[in-house]
């Protein structure tokens, strides 16, 4: 347990948030001190072919222990965190035998982490937590994945009486911004398949996703005095507000659960000249996918009517584009792949939790580039803000996984009956 510990706090200790609007690979030059950090680790631990390219793509081999063809495996983990909340100077506070009350992140501000309002807390009483002190995120996501990742290989390793095939391990930047399998090279790669080790809670198996498309709408205003301002004013940020004002209503990240898609407003940004709104969106079916796409169009196209004869050109200017699509559609052909991860979730007493994820996870793109790949639990709770946690049983558990599907993989019959 010590030893998962302090590997994972060595590396949430080193900051690699990314950069949506920087336009380089990693967006930001501190992902790869954990990136290098992380090659010359899976060269310690005995690791073979690791690699980091141009774009801070880590790759590395455990070569297969067993004479009969086996499919080369892959698992694949981010190290980068996401923007929307620090990742710098992370102090993570280690919870003994949590007795399931609440947990004083930081006194001198007041943020407790409780079981009141997050309930999950109290499927891990008398487990060891780890939290934020309050001022930052912890980077459980994706960093307990990677520490799922190498830990596995480490004990592989240490333990060639279990018998495994070739197995391909990577770490990619920039997830967090959606472009962490943009270059990831899965031909290089060489795996038949891979998993994703960026879920939550123990059990989570899934090989459904959002379709995700993001939007940016500009308004143009005009800007006069106000007091002289009659009908010759056009406030672009009220223009903003209005069309905010034609999305659905319910149809938004609060209102919403399970298949249920939405709009996300993400950033808004205006003066009178001028407002930006950016917003994402999200949907498992593809048909509606598209609906929620058009209507952006439509709205935009109904504003610029609206305003055609007074401002004399358009008024608002569109710009959605594609994100990624559900891996559903790429990974039914070979369930298989999925069947083996929830019969190693059952060797080792997890309980699978299959469902749809509602996000998306490198996966997404590496199944439409080829490489079919679902995602399988990492452990951690509520990412990307100050009361993210992991419990450290539950990132055991996850290398567990790991390694049993390893073995099962290395079965002429893939271990399943």
């Amino acid at each position: 347990m010590q030893h998962i510990i302090d590997r994972f706090i060595s590396y949430v200790k080193v900051d690699t948030e990314s950069d949506p609007n920087s336009e380089t690979t990693p967006s930001t030059k501190k992902q790869l001190v954990l990136a290098n950090m992380l090659v010359e680790e899976l060269k310690s631990i005995g690791m073979t072919d690791v690699t980091i390219d141009e774009n801070g793509y880590v790759m590395a081999t455990l070569e297969s222990n067993v004479d009969h063809q086996v499919p080369v495996i892959g698992f694949v983990s981010h190290y980068d965190t996401t923007p929307d909340f620090t990742g710098a100077n992370v102090n993570p506070q280690i919870i003994p035998n949590y007795d399931g009350s609440d947990i004083v992140l930081n006194a001198e501000q007041n943020i407790v982490l409780s079981p009141s309002y997050f309930k999950d807390l109290l499927m891990y009483k008398g487990q060891t937590l780890i939290t934020t002190d309050g001022t930052t995120l912890l980077g459980a996501d994706d960093k307990a994945g990677i520490t799922e990742i190498v830990t596995a290989m480490e004990y592989l390793i240490a333990n060639p009486e279990i018998k495994h095939g070739k197995i391909r391990v990577g770490f990619t930047p920039d997830e967090e911004i959606g472009r962490g399998a943009h270059k990831f090279d899965v031909e290089k790669f060489g795996a038949e398949w891979a998993y994703t080790m960026d879920g939550s809670q123990v059990g989570e198996l899934e090989y459904e996703n959002f379709n995700a498309a993001g939007a940016k709408i500009t308004f143009k205003g005009k800007s006069v005095h106000p007091g002289y301002a009659k009908g010759k004013m056009i406030n672009s940020m009220l223009i903003a507000n209005d069309f905010i004002n034609q999305l659905p209503k319910d149809e938004i990240p609060q209102e919403t659960k399970g298949y249920e898609g939405f709009f996300h407003v993400t950033h808004l940004d205006g003066s009178i000249e001028e407002t930006v709104l950016e917003l994402i969106i999200r949907d498992h079916s593809s048909m509606k996918f598209k609906e929620r796409k058009q209507l952006i169009h439509d709205i935009t196209k109904k504003i610029n009517k609206k305003f055609a004869k007074q401002f004399g050109e358009d008024i608002a200017i569109a710009e959605v584009s594609d994100q990624y699509y559900n891996m559903k559609e790429k990974v039914k052909p070979v369930m298989h792949i999925v069947d083996i991860a929830a019969e190693a979730m059952n060797q080792i007493g997890v309980k699978p939790l299959i469902k749809a994820i509602r996000g998306g996870t490198d996966g997404c793109q590496l199944s439409y580039k080829g490489l079919p790949c679902p995602n399988i639990f990492a452990g951690g709770h509520n990412f990307h803000g100050k009361y993210e946690y992991v419990p450290v049983e539950s990132i055991q558990k996850a290398t567990d996984v790991i390694v049993k599907i390893a073995e099962l993989t290395a079965k002429p019959n893939f271990g399943l009956k």
